[in-house]
């Protein structure tokens, strides 16, 4: 997220793990050793135009296999996981395991590979991974290009070549994707074309797939060089759900008596609603 708060304009330096100034990891023992260990909340206020502003909240959490609990219970107070992946590594099993407590939540769930950059980087081979770890419904929004050095949009557009291939093969998966979600958008794209889609059936559309788990946007990125970055913030300003555009949060009702807890519809999130928290981290300091 300090790339991003970086890009926002929020912060003036990203900082380094190795010099211990990134502003997550901002305890002594993580400062020493060089990762997060602990959940770590910061927000962005971003306007990155003269009619539209943002307010982003970010749960930074350990990637280590040691510090998943503080993973797991961030879970709860977010619309949207983002589970990050690196381009050298690939899949691993706390991947597989926060992929799948985020569906079993109703979470939207994005994936974004990092370190694209990386002499030992695999761009290829880790997009394959991640289809078959999770389905088809995996697919980009952005491609690497040039060996890591920039990424090229594939959602909104087809032109060029990248690391993955020919973008237009992308676009044209990715758009099959989200289209087939609504009859009603589905109908309009086999009569006109991605001509005859509006930009507010098109997002729609996309938001429904998430939220129906029917698409895992993937986005690219190189924390070190910050490519990507920027466009990853415009992906979780424009196409994200907030709020009340996400699915509501799984809620029990108990009676007090030891009954079994029944599952409680919960309804939109509404500003004008009644408050209702959900405390995900207690500080005993």
């Amino acid at each position: 997220w300090r790339r991003a708060a970086c890009s926002s304009g929020a912060l003036t330096s990203a900082g380094t793990i190795e010099r211990g100034t990134t502003v997550s990891d901002f305890d002594p023992m993580e400062k020493a050793r060089g990762h997060s260990m602990d959940i770590a909340i910061a927000s962005i206020d971003h306007a990155p135009s003269s009619d539209r502003s943002y307010h982003l909240n970010f749960i930074d959490t350990p990637g280590y296999p040691e510090f998943r609990g503080p993973a797991l219970s961030a879970l709860a107070a977010v619309e949207t996981a983002a589970i990050v992946v690196d381009a050298d590594t690939g899949v691993e099993h706390g991947t597989l395991r926060l992929m799948e407590r985020a569906r079993e939540r109703g979470l939207c769930r994005a994936i974004i590979v990092n370190k694209i950059d990386h002499e030992h980087a695999d761009c290829v081979r880790v997009m394959e991974q991640l289809r078959e770890a999770f389905g088809n419904g995996v697919l980009p929004l952005n491609l690497p290009a040039d060996n890591g050095r920039r990424v090229v949009d594939c959602f909104t557009g087809a032109d060029g070549d990248s690391d993955l291939g020919p973008v237009a093969d992308w676009h044209q998966r990715i758009l099959d994707q989200v289209v087939e979600v609504d009859e009603g958008v589905m109908e309009h794209f086999l009569d006109g074309g991605e001509s005859g889609l509006s930009p507010q059936e098109l997002h729609q559309a996309f938001e429904k797939a998430l939220r129906e788990g029917h698409l895992v946007p993937v986005c690219f990125v190189s924390a070190r060089t910050g490519v990507g970055v920027a466009e990853l913030l415009q992906v979780a300003e424009g196409l994200f759900p907030d709020p009340t555009e996400a699915n509501p949060p799984p809620l029990l009702r108990r009676n007090g008596h030891g009954d079994e807890p029944l599952p409680l519809q919960a309804r939109p999130a509404d500003a004008g609603g009644h408050v209702i928290a959900d405390v995900f981290k207690i500080v005993n300091d």
